[in-house]
């Protein structure tokens, strides 16, 4: 019987280990489950599932009908709905999960991070007069519509469909770039603070970095227990 091989992803890594596997594993059925947030994705190797499975019960009757053998949690650290449906998942299912959600970013020397652990607490770190870039996602930016002592540069893979309830924001449309893209980014806006959370990975680290090299605080959302 062939593999069918089910990633739960979203996640740099997780594009990787996709094109990993369908390169090595030619007959296998190799499938990326993706939240659809983004309206345009990045192509993927293998095949391309996007939306969610209606809870842990609807991802269970997804595994069973389509007779995944092995199941990757490849997701980033924030994603707790679906990696703790996939634990449900993979119990009723009796398949073993192989997590592989990449690990949150370690804090360096010269890193000037403010260490939080929710939304509502990086939202009162804010300071006033501060230029904050907001690198958090559409699904994140409500928290902040009352907060009008401070400037946003709001930074989205897609325009919003809907004008940003934020009293004072600029818009950036684009993925994080690297090094030199962010640091020129925080230069050209004269960014004062940077709001994240700490979601591990390569792709979007170039902003510690540039933070780090401009002496720029960083109000970090730390995964919570």
């Amino acid at each position: 019987m062939n593999q069918v091989i089910l990633i739960l992803g979203g996640t740099k890594e997780a594009a990787e280990l996709a094109e990993k596997l369908v390169a090595e594993l030619p007959v296998a059925r190799i499938i990326s489950s993706l939240a659809g947030r983004t309206k345009e994705p990045s192509p993927l190797a293998g095949e391309v599932r996007i939306g969610g499975f209606g809870g842990p019960d609807g991802l269970a009757r997804f595994l069973i009908q389509n007779e995944v053998t092995r199941f990757i949690d490849a997701t980033h650290p924030f994603a707790k709905t679906i990696s703790a449906n996939a634990k449900i998942a993979a119990k009723k299912t009796g398949l073993d999960l192989e997590i592989r959600t990449r690990q949150p970013w370690q804090k360096h020397t010269g890193d000037l991070w403010i260490e939080v652990t929710s939304l509502e607490e990086a939202r009162k770190e804010i300071p006033a007069g501060a230029r904050v870039l907001l690198a958090l996602g559409s699904q994140y930016i409500d928290i902040f519509n009352t907060v009008d002592h401070a400037h946003f540069i709001v930074r989205m893979v897609d325009e919003p469909s809907t004008p940003l309830p934020l009293p004072h924001h600029t818009m950036i449309i684009g993925k994080p770039g690297n090094l030199g893209e962010e640091t020129a980014i925080l230069k050209q806006f004269s960014i004062t603070h940077i709001l994240c959370r700490n979601s591990g990975g390569q792709g979007a680290y170039a902003k510690i970095e540039a933070a780090r090299a401009l002496k720029i605080p960083v109000i970090i959302v730390e995964q919570s227990v």
